[in-house]
């Protein structure tokens, strides 16, 4: 609720497709993470977690995950 009072759907934005406040938003949360993982597991806090976000749907989208050895 306090994204959408933040960035709300009927802002007064310049972009024509009807969808600003979903860019506005996604540029606020990020496109990417890193998280480390020890022992197979996420190293997370403990009150960390991960969501995906959509703003802009429902649609159908990719998820990319990428492992690095460190």
């Amino acid at each position: 609720m306090a994204l959408e009072r933040a960035v709300p759907w009927s802002g007064d934005y310049r972009h024509a497709e009807g969808n600003s406040a979903a860019h506005v938003k996604a540029s606020l949360m990020g496109f990417s993470l890193q998280v480390p993982i020890v022992n197979g597991r996420l190293r997370l806090g403990t009150w960390q977690g991960i969501y995906f976000c959509e703003f802009d749907g429902p649609r159908t989208r990719e998820v990319w995950i990428q492992l690095f050895a460190g």
